[in-house]
């Protein structure tokens, strides 16, 4: 058993991420941590609220995808927070929460994980996890926050998880990436603090303090993409992304292209340095 323990994880938080936590829920079985949280009233600004389980039936990811997680295969955490005035640029807040499971992940030792603009953890080229970021305004104009993030932590040769993403690439777990298994509480209060510092980081100065830790775990950076935005496909070369969270794409035709939104139908070998 995983034994999921909010003492335990409001325990190892650091001492921001303790500060700011109002309520966290942890649920043997949910349909989905965001949707609860979307459903719940909204945390003051300031604060935040955590809805975590092992055990998600019907999660969500980006446009209307599901995202499969089994009892005891990964860890499905979802925080609220409202911003008092609107967020100038909200889709790259996605981008900022990537670069919080990455720190928390190089925190708990694990090497070598990327992103994949603008949603996904990537290992070995497979996919480790994927962050869905929801919001919705209050009365008197403040805006709430869910961002979710479900993360592969222990397949347990299950082949029902092996799911595969959008472009064909297989699903991995932490488990085959180090040599034990970081506790999963650990893990969660871990997951807790370094997303709620890139939230609190990204209401203070928006998204440019991002773009240069971004560059440094770019899986797309010098890879042949397929990008379907805006009603119409992209071909070219990643080429990293803009200040504001826009991806760039090196294209024969119509030279560099910036995409605010969109998704990556396929993604190539990295071209050669």
């Amino acid at each position: 058993m995983n034994n999921l323990d909010a003492d335990v994880i409001r325990l190892n938080l650091g001492d921001a991420a303790a500060e700011r936590l109002g309520q966290l829920e942890i649920f043997a079985e949910i349909d989905s941590t965001n949707s609860y949280l979307m459903q719940q009233p909204a945390p003051a600004p300031g604060k935040i609220h955590v809805a975590l389980t092992d055990n998600q039936t019907a999660g969500r990811g980006r446009h209307g995808r599901s995202w499969q997680s089994p009892q005891g295969s990964g860890l499905c955490l979802s925080i609220a927070h409202t911003f008092a005035s609107p967020p100038t640029n909200l889709p790259a807040l996605t981008l900022a929460i990537g670069l919080g499971a990455i720190k928390t992940l190089d925190d708990l030792n694990v090497p070598a994980v990327q992103l994949k603009w603008p949603n996904d953890l990537i290992a070995l080229d497979s996919k480790l996890g994927g962050i869905l970021t929801e919001a919705q305004t209050q009365p008197g104009g403040a805006v709430t926050v869910v961002s979710g993030i479900g993360l592969n932590i222990d397949f347990n040769e299950r082949p029902e998880v092996l799911l595969e993403m959008d472009d064909g690439r297989r699903a991995i777990d932490l488990k085959s990436q180090v040599a034990e298994l970081p506790e999963w509480n650990r893990i969660a209060a871990g997951l807790v603090s370094e997303l709620s510092q890139a939230i609190a980081d990204y209401e203070s100065g928006g998204f440019k303090q991002f773009s240069s830790q971004w560059a440094q775990h770019d899986w797309l950076f010098g890879r042949e993409v397929t990008i379907s935005a805006q009603g119409r496909q992209i071909k070219g070369t990643g080429a990293g992304i803009g200040d504001d969270g826009a991806l760039l794409v090196d294209t024969l035709s119509e030279g560099r292209q910036r995409v605010t939104s969109g998704s990556v139908v396929m993604a190539g070998a990295r071209e050669p340095a």
